[in-house]
């Protein structure tokens, strides 16, 4: 049910984009990145974190680290990533097929800023093995989201 919520939402909000599914799994940054022949950075992974009392959802490149301090400084509170079971009611999707399109609950969505590094970026789409390409502002219009700054780059370890 899941990448068919997400072939839903494309058809209903940007027809034009194409789900690409690899038939072999993009389940982690490094399975999507080999699958698809790009750098890591490029995977959008889409984090599922417990902000005091909300949930929300966080696309960042693939290769960046979520910031403890500058999420707190930034969301005004710890997150911590949710469980499995949790993450799977509250999108409708998979772990390892999350993304931010389709989902079964209206959750607010962060984009972080470490996105802008590339004109286009693979973020899942609702399976382990489907993924589409966009450019991340055009992410972050089609799911409304709210640009911030939380995760740390490699270099910057």
């Amino acid at each position: 049910m899941s990448e068919e919520s997400v072939r839903a939402f494309f058809s209903a909000h940007a027809p034009d984009v194409a789900i690409i599914d690899q038939g072999a799994s993009t389940a982690t940054v490094a399975e999507a990145a080999d699958a698809l022949g790009v750098t890591p950075g490029r995977i959008a992974k889409t984090l599922s974190l417990r902000i005091g009392q909300e949930v929300a959802l966080v696309v960042a490149r693939g290769d960046a680290r979520l910031n403890n301090g500058k999420a707190k400084a930034a969301l005004g509170a710890k997150p911590r990533m949710l469980g499995r079971e949790e993450v799977e009611a509250l999108t409708g999707h998979p772990v390892g097929g999350v993304c931010p399109f389709g989902l079964v609950t209206p959750l607010p969505i962060y984009c972080d800023v470490s996105l802008r590094d590339f004109d286009t970026v693979f973020p899942a789409a609702g399976s382990r093995t489907a993924s589409v390409e966009l450019m991340p502002e055009r992410l972050a219009e089609l799911t409304s989201a709210r640009w911030i700054d939380i995760c740390t780059l490699p270099e910057e370890n």
